[in-house]
């Protein structure tokens, strides 16, 4: 399997923030979440597989294409490369058919079929004007002209942030017909982690500019745990050598200790009178980002 984004050693300095060194990979038929809080360097890291910023250090490629200091990436690259942000992108006196002439104009394999079913599909009139539609409305309006020039990756940066439930449904509906398709592959930065529950194939964490983890969903989802704890067992775990070569976090709460466990079916077969949940993801970001590492 061949990656569809390929990072490494990446490095890109600031006054007061340092992204990296940062390695990634995002395989093509993959769909990778990227997590982390305001300011660990989500959007610095995008801005740089986007060619709009230059990196310091470190090497990119896109779709196979090198990215290196002083080579930018290709018009033949960029046409197969879906950019979606956090704000709807046209101007906003523009008309949704206006959209269109621009979509043609910018790219040789421009669909306009697909592009018009997507709108009917998202009750979004023709004749609107950008600035008559909602948050949601605009949202799904760009990913639609992302989705109407043929791309093989789609690049999202909090695409679905302050959507309603159903808006944000519709999009990942619109996402998974995407993904449909062989070779195709996204990277979607989001805070919504319900999203990415049901979307995404692996998550990776970033924290104060690097990867704090690099997991498969399932790692996270249906193998870790949650367990509720007294003060009095964790110090019985510890004593007994149960958190060694583990991943093991905690988080002291007045009623008790929760205790983020790699494996909650090998935890709740030796400790089965400590009651261990399934984790979400939201549960997994805030016990690695807060928790004691033990």
């Amino acid at each position: 399997m061949e990656n569809a984004i390929e990072v490494t050693g990446l490095m890109k300095r600031y006054d007061g923030f340092t992204l990296g060194p940062l390695d990634l990979e995002v395989p093509e038929g993959t769909v990778v979440g990227l997590v982390g809080a305001n300011g660990a360097g989500k959007t610095t890291l995008i801005k740089c597989l986007l060619d709009l910023v230059e990196p310091d250090e470190g090497a990119l490629s896109m779709l196979g294409e090198p990215l290196s200091q002083g080579k930018h990436l290709s018009d033949r690259a960029k046409a197969r490369i879906g950019v979606v942000l956090d704000t709807c992108a046209f101007t906003q006196e523009s008309r949704v058919r206006d959209i269109a002439q621009l979509g043609r104009a910018a790219y040789d394999h421009w669909n306009q079929t697909r592009f018009d079913g997507l709108l009917t599909a998202a009750n979004i009139a023709p004749k609107k004007r950008v600035r008559d539609l909602s948050r949601g409305m605009g949202m799904k309006l760009s990913l639609a002209f992302a989705l109407s020039h043929g791309p093989q990756l789609l690049i999202l940066d909090e695409a679905t942030a302050g959507l309603d439930p159903l808006a944000r449904d519709e999009m990942l509906d619109m996402l998974r017909i995407f993904m449909e398709e062989e070779g195709r592959s996204i990277l979607m930065a989001s805070h919504i982690t319900t999203d990415l529950e049901k979307l995404a194939d692996r998550i990776v964490c970033i924290d104060e500019g690097r990867i704090l983890f690099d997991l498969s969903k399932e790692a996270i989802c249906d193998e870790a745990g949650i367990a509720r704890c007294r003060a009095s067992q964790i110090e019985e775990l510890s004593t007994a050598g149960a958190f060694e070569g583990g991943a093991f976090r905690m988080v002291r709460e007045a009623y008790g200790v929760n205790l983020l466990v790699p494996d909650r079916f090998a935890f709740a077969k030796q400790h089965p009178s400590i009651p261990v949940d399934r984790a979400t993801l939201d549960d997994y970001l805030m016990m690695t980002l807060k928790g004691e590492a033990l």
